[in-house]
């Protein structure tokens, strides 16, 4: 067993440390505060190729391992939550499934150029009526020909409207329950693809979260991804994945506030001393440091069985990750404002804005209820 980075993910996450701070960093409170998604961000993020970390160099990525991905995610996590949040969903739910169930067609058009970070991805699957109950959706696709005809809509979805690339999961047969939903990918400016409106959220203000809108959409058949029928299965094993992502964001998000906390711990002095040598401050640090490591623990593993071929499920470990790390991320976020007192109430330090962030990583990609239900499912099967 080794705890130790290989050159490679080391070099990974230096580069994204490197770009959250010196290209995130200086802007990131201006966009929290304006709620402005950049998405020239993610493409110069793409250019360094840290939008094709995990895959072969063939299909255009740096042929790296999910562990690398995940420390990348955590690092740019540290400094923008919200920029991470597009960076997983573009590579773990949109780049995943076209890598793992597509065609060599398929990889070609779509995931060699996501890979590259020419075009952004995003994940169709919430609709506002189905949330973690996924089978109850009411987007269908009816083939007609060379053509799947879809119709409905989907929610909270990010990257929404800027996507170029977007994975949708639509019923093909409603009698078939589980195996009749399917999967598609659907390109941006379809005839009938449209979106409606955009969220106003508590955290993670600088990503975008747009409806998508499907009236009679004409997708190729060329663009069902895995065979009719397998889109329930496919959409689960993504977000699989997905919770790694996630896991590896609120890793970072606690990471950041904990960082500032022990930063003005340090400076702020009281009773003549600085806060830092107070034992009452100096505990809460103290667990906040074992919090933050045991999750890291939980995250890494999760991310290294991602990679291994010799590995048939890891969905306990995802959900564990996922779990464990955003529930960390909101108690670790909630001390640091805490270890400020009154200013880490107000907008002058980051540890407000880390701690809005960390809420919806209890929510997203499968509420944390959820992972409770698959681990104890795992335990019993």
């Amino acid at each position: 067993m080794d705890f130790k980075l290989s050159e490679m993910q080391q070099d990974i996450a230096n580069l994204a440390k490197d770009f959250a701070t010196k290209k995130l960093a200086p802007t990131v409170k201006e966009r929290d505060e304006k709620e402005v998604f950049d998405r020239s961000i993610l493409d110069e993020m793409g250019s360094l190729g840290l939008l094709g970390i995990p895959w072969e160099e063939e299909n255009g990525g740096v042929g790296a391992d999910f562990l690398s991905l995940a420390v990348a995610c955590e690092e740019v996590a540290k400094v923008d939550p919200s920029i991470a949040l597009s960076f997983e969903v573009h590579t773990m739910l949109c780049s995943w499934p076209i890598w793992k169930f597509g065609t060599a067609e398929q990889k070609q058009k779509f995931l060699k150029p996501l890979a590259e970070g020419t075009k952004l991805g995003a994940f169709g699957l919430t609709e506002p009526n189905a949330g973690t109950d996924a089978l109850n959706g009411s987007t269908t696709a009816v083939k007609e020909g060379d053509y799947y005809i879809l119709n409905g809509s989907k929610v909270f979805n990010t990257n929404g409207g800027e996507a170029d690339v977007t994975v949708v999961f639509a019923a093909t047969d409603k009698s078939k329950g589980a195996k009749g939903m399917s999967a598609f990918i659907l390109e941006k400016g379809m005839e009938g693809f449209t979106y409606g409106k955009e969220e106003i959220k508590m955290g993670i203000r600088a990503s975008v979260q747009r409806e998508l809108v499907f009236q009679n959409v004409k997708v190729p058949a060329a663009n069902l991804l895995g065979k009719e029928g397998e889109g329930f299965k496919i959409a689960m094993m993504t977000l699989d994945g997905g919770r790694v992502g996630v896991g590896a964001q609120a890793l970072g998000i606690a990471e950041g506030a904990y960082n500032e906390a022990v930063k003005y711990a340090k400076e702020r002095v009281q009773f003549g001393k600085p806060i830092a040598t107070k034992q009452a401050i100096a505990f809460m640090l103290a667990d906040m440091k074992l919090k933050i490591e045991t999750a890291r623990l939980a995250v890494y593993k999760a991310a290294w069985k991602m990679g291994q071929p010799d590995v048939k499920s890891y969905s306990m470990d995802a959900s564990i990750a996922k779990k464990y790390a955003s529930d960390i991320a909101m108690e670790v976020t909630t001390d640091a404002v805490q270890v400020f007192g009154g200013y880490g109430f107000t907008r002058e330090y980051p540890v407000e804005r880390y701690m809005r962030d960390a809420k919806i990583t209890q929510i997203y990609e499968g509420t944390n209820q959820v992972q409770q239900m698959i681990i104890s499912g795992s335990i019993l099967r």
